[in-house]
């Protein structure tokens, strides 16, 4: 049970690993700052006003899509940079299952991927595979559980397979349309059927073939993953809110309204119902 609560994929109270590897250069760029006396310069996020409402059409049910993959890359990035060793598998690892038919430096290992090249693959994947910002926030899940459950640590040597088989394995869970493993080959050409199955296999097994992911665990990344945008200066898309919009959020809130009201009354009178019960109960009682 203490393992299970230490498990960030698995409790929503543990907190997520990659937040807290952000946190070391988050302290230190902070710190830097104010020591060299450095102004965060013009501010860039926009305000609401009584002119203007400024909103973001990204909720935790609805993720907006470019952004999510932009958060979702940064906490691999940082997965990778502040790693604790280089503890991997041969399943992953790209000189054993080269992705293409380039041939892998000698050094591959050595080079730690920046954000840039990081999203370019991950974007490259989710915009042909047309896959929705909710898988792959669920990506970050089943990627953070593997590091967990495997004992691993996602490096230089074995990222892409790694993010290749959570992508692969979320969009078969979680989108009503899944994406099959030929079709990655598809997008990826050099690879083979054979290859994906075996990795999907082997990701699987790791997980103990755990690919339950709660709400309420969901929910944490999401609003975790918005916290290291802010930390990170990566903010959410904002439009000014138009009239249109506008009156379908009053519509909305009218019928969720509308809706809790009924709830409301049916359970006052079932609560009614439920005192009339025991005083019949007690009135017998009494009687007897």
């Amino acid at each position: 049970d203490l393992a299970l609560e230490s498990n960030p994929s698995d409790h929503p109270r543990a907190s997520t690993i990659f937040l807290s590897k952000s946190q070391t250069d988050v302290r230190e760029k902070r710190k830097s700052n104010h020591i060299n006396h450095v102004s965060p310069g013009q501010l860039t996020k926009k305000y609401s006003s009584c002119s203007t409402i400024f909103i973001d059409d990204s909720t935790v049910s609805q993720p907006n899509l470019r952004s999510t993959i932009k958060c979702v890359t940064l906490a691999i990035f940082y997965h990778i940079k502040n790693r604790d060793s280089d503890r991997s598998l041969d399943i992953f690892d790209e000189k054993s299952h080269p992705l293409t038919r380039e041939e892998v430096p000698d050094d591959y290992y050595k080079h730690d991927p920046d954000h840039k090249h990081i999203y370019r693959f991950v974007r490259t994947l989710f915009s042909a595979a047309q896959l929705t910002a909710e898988c792959a926030i669920v990506t970050l899940v089943y990627l953070e559980r593997l590091l967990t459950y495997a004992e691993i640590d996602i490096c230089p040597s074995n990222w892409k397979r790694i993010v290749l088989g959570a992508i692969l394995l979320a969009s078969k869970v979680w989108d009503d349309q899944a994406v099959w493993n030929v079709d990655y080959c598809q997008i990826l050409k050099d690879i083979t059927v054979e290859d994906m199955n075996e990795m999907e296999r082997h990701f699987l097994e790791l997980l103990q073939f755990n690919i339950n992911v709660p709400a309420s665990v969901y929910a944490k990344y999401y609003f975790d993953l918005r916290s290291l945008a802010d930390d990170n200066n990566l903010s959410f898309l904002l439009e000014p809110l138009s009239k249109e919009r506008a009156q379908k959020l009053e519509a909305i809130s009218r019928l969720c309204e509308d809706k809790y009201k009924d709830l409301s009354k049916a359970a006052m009178r079932r609560s009614f119902s439920a005192d009339n019960l025991v005083g019949i109960r007690r009135s017998n009682a009494i009687i007897s």
